[in-house]
């Protein structure tokens, strides 16, 4: 370890900003997880007049430090429950941008708490895994639920309601999100990627005798290394951005440079009342679970020498927003949903998401809020497209539950999440069934009538072959 290291920095620098796969396939995966980003950040921002340069300034230092803090292609996102909530109609009204940064701060105050005492490190190890992979299951199908909408039906961000069928032809129309659906497909397959990286030279004889049965024929195996390095999400992302330009021309004009002013917001205390009961009390069970425990799990099934640390994400996500929400930067989380979509595009690296970061970073200081005229034009099919890809590359990581019970309890959970919309209810049915499933197994073994009776025969049989000589 090099003298410059420290507890927090487990590598050393240059290892964090050395690239672990191809330039192109990093910079396809910084752009895996905005199927989910632009959508709720542009619907925070016509709804609750959200400030989104302030909000693009902010999260791209978050996406720069945690790339450099992980060194794997963590991802930055909505606090969904808290947008959810801030943009739903009801009698109250919309949440106001001081009570979304209430909620949010709130919520970082929890996380940053679980996290510093090692509570949240307790919770990841002891939690069982057939739990943590039903909410991962849930959260992933209901990314692909809404993605199909999306690629179906007209959507009105404001409302967060879908509209008419989707006409085939147009800018917007289902023939673009079906030719991106195809584009994607070609080039990406179902996520193999067959690029090498630098450690791959390193494997033994044996481990590489035992893959060579597994390997397509040469001819196909440069066809299918050629494709994956083709920066697909990144080219279906800026096809998006031109097609902003034909839809509407005079986005040009609603453009304006210079970035947003920054200011600290006030909050009352009529505000944190509000943010907290309303927003903060249904998102933490969701941060806990698929902001810190879920991405931990799937970050070890990906990264299985980089796995995050429950402590470190806790504390990154309390850190992160009990700095930017005061200035009135949406409240953010690290969701496993990003994390499937950039790895599924070819993110490897901290890097990815450092790409991501000086790409927002620029546009906020270039357009600032005015930026949002352009996203409000972007094809919401190519964003359902996107967003597909990382809904199914999420539920996919939970294919490893080999017995019945595991997937019996795994699969309760995901569907308790997905019809109460609420995967504390999901989380708290799925550690239910796994407690009694395992009294039922221990009461048999030790306690049971079964039991009892198996000892009585045992017994029998030992007394009978004691008397035959």
């Amino acid at each position: 370890m090099d003298q410059g290291t420290t507890p927090l920095l487990s590598t050393p620098w240059r290892h964090r900003l050395r690239l672990k796969t191809t330039l192109s396939s990093e910079l396809s995966g910084a752009v895996g997880d905005l199927g989910t980003y632009i959508p709720i950040v542009l619907t925070l921002t016509l709804v609750s007049h959200l400030d989104l340069g302030t909000t693009l300034i902010f999260t791209s230092l978050y996406n720069i430090a945690t790339g450099l803090l992980f060194d794997i292609p963590m991802p930055v996102q909505p606090m969904k429950s808290i947008a959810a909530v801030a943009v739903a109609e009801s009698s109250s009204g919309h949440l106001t941008v001081p009570q979304i940064a209430a909620a949010g701060l709130s919520t970082s105050i929890v996380l940053l708490f679980l996290g510093s005492t090692g509570l949240m490190s307790f919770l990841y190890r002891f939690l069982p895994l057939p739990v943590v992979r039903g909410v991962q299951l849930s959260q992933g199908l209901s990314f692909a639920f809404t993605a199909i909408k999306y690629i179906r039906y007209n959507q009105d961000l404001v409302t967060s309601k879908s509209g008419t069928p989707r006409s085939w032809l147009g800018f917007d129309g289902l023939v673009v999100a079906l030719v991106a659906l195809l584009f994607l497909v070609l080039t990406t397959g179902a996520g193999d990627h067959h690029d090498v990286d630098v450690d791959d030279d390193n494997d033994d004889s044996e481990q590489q005798q035992q893959d060579v049965c597994s390997r397509p024929p040469r001819r196909v195996s440069t066809r299918l290394k050629v494709l994956s390095s083709i920066p697909s999400a990144l080219i279906v992302f800026l096809v998006g951005i031109f097609l902003c330009f034909l839809r509407d021309p005079s986005v040009f004009k609603g453009l304006k440079f210079g970035p947003s002013k920054i200011s600290v917001l006030k909050i009352t205390w009529e505000d944190w009342k509000i943010g907290f009961v309303r927003a903060a009390i249904p998102q933490i069970p969701l941060s806990i679970l698929n902001s810190v425990i879920a991405v931990c799990k799937l970050s070890g099934d990906l990264f299985p020498d980089r796995e995050a640390s429950a402590m470190k994400v806790s504390v990154s996500v309390g850190i992160m927003n009990f700095v930017g929400c005061w200035f009135g930067a949406m409240p953010v989380c690290h969701g496993a949903g990003g994390l499937a979509g950039q790895y599924r595009f070819g993110g490897r690296s901290g890097l990815s998401v450092v790409f991501l970061g000086i790409g927002k970073l620029v546009i906020g200081l270039v357009f600032g809020n005015s930026f949002g005229t352009i996203l409000g034009q972007f094809p919401i099919g190519i964003l359902g497209v996107l967003l597909l890809f990382a809904g199914i590359e999420l539920a996919m990581a939970c294919r490893d539950m080999n017995t019945k019970q595991e997937s019996f309890v795994m699969l309760v959970c995901a569907a308790v999440s997905l019809t109460g919309s609420s995967a504390a209810l999901g989380f708290g049915c799925g550690i239910l069934l796994f407690l009694l499933l395992k009294l039922r197994q221990l009461e048999c073994r030790g306690f049971g009538f079964f039991s009892r009776s198996n000892k009585s025969k045992s017994s029998i049989d030992g007394e009978t072959s004691g008397i035959i000589p």
